[in-house]
């Protein structure tokens, strides 16, 4: 088998036959692994009808158990993770599988494309090249969309997808990927078609709180690991710095001693760090400091919120 096509769903019958559609047709041997976790629309009833593929029944776990069960038993020599309710670009599986087979390629990267509930595109993201994977996963530059990226199974056999980072489990996956400094090879084209809709997420939770968290502490993992290897360089530490500097103002909205901590860890990691945000805003967080400019704001939005009826 040359590539396995892992998809987790849950109650996505309205898009799940659509993105299996986009995985053929092919000219390599591709393998379909769906793991339904524990869909009450129809979803394993529409599947058992399914006679190309491969069908796993979970108890609800969530996504990164889901996904790991489909990567036990995929046979492929490189692998793709597909979101249910996203498509795979025409053509791109087989473009990305002759590249990395050409290249000896344990990562095949590539960009994405947002397209909304219709179909219609709504932007188009090139692959955006630059020579630091790692600073680039960080947040150096756009780094597209993992389940645009051809994946070597051999490579990644001791990468799972971690629970304990469900929100954030495809950046950390990533990120982990780029830590064992694989051969990176660029698909010139897109990979994928991300799909903008208003329907209940696979990861969905009810606040940002703990997605927010669970990015932090993804940082503090991936930054104590590159400093114990001696690789935390300038340039990857200002490629965190601006996911961080935001990251901490969303935090402040619910947690502002957390968020303040976030912002110290900032000036720890550079003491030169200089405020990022223009015009008032820019004003208040230099003079005021980040602990009295986010009291501010957030006194402010009590007066902004929407009125309940």
């Amino acid at each position: 088998m040359d590539v396995s096509i892992i998809i987790p769903t849950y109650n996505r019958i309205w898009c799940l036959p659509k993105a299996i559609e986009s995985c053929f047709p092919t000219n390599c041997k591709v393998e379909i692994i769906v793991i339904d976790d524990g869909s009450n629309d129809g979803t394993w009833e529409w599947l058992q009808n399914q006679k190309e593929i491969t069908k796993i029944k979970t108890q609800n776990w969530g996504k990164c158990w889901a996904v790991n069960d489909g990567f036990k038993i995929a046979k492929g020599k490189y692998i793709k993770f597909l979101d249910s309710d996203d498509l795979i670009n025409n053509q791109a599986t087989d473009e990305q599988f002759i590249l990395a087979e050409k290249e000896n390629a344990d990562v095949v990267v590539s960009g994405y494309k947002l397209i909304d509930e219709a179909g219609r595109i709504i932007k188009e993201q090139p692959w955006i090249k630059s020579d630091d994977f790692v600073a680039q996963q960080l947040g150096e530059c756009d780094s597209s969309h993992y389940s645009s990226y051809l994946f070597r199974k051999e490579f990644i056999n001791e990468i799972p997808h971690r629970p304990d980072f469900g929100f954030r489990d495809d950046r950390l996956f990533v990120l982990e990927v780029a830590l064992k400094k694989p051969r990176v090879s660029f698909h010139d084209g897109y990979g994928l078609l991300h799909r903008i809709h208003n329907n209940k997420r696979l990861q969905f939770t009810p606040n940002k709180i703990i997605q927010n968290y669970q990015h932090y502490q993804l940082y503090r993992k991936i930054f104590e690991i590159l400093s114990s290897s001696s690789e935390l360089s300038k340039r990857r530490i200002d490629a965190g710095i601006k996911v961080l500097w935001p990251l901490a103002h969303w935090v402040a909205i619910n947690h502002l001693q957390e968020a303040d901590e976030i912002v110290k860890w900032i000036y720890k990691l550079n003491p030169d760090f200089h405020i990022p945000n223009k015009g008032i805003l820019g004003v208040f967080y230099k003079k005021l400091g980040f602990r009295t400019t986010e009291k501010i704001l957030n006194f402010r939005r009590l007066f902004t919120k929407p009125k309940s009826h």
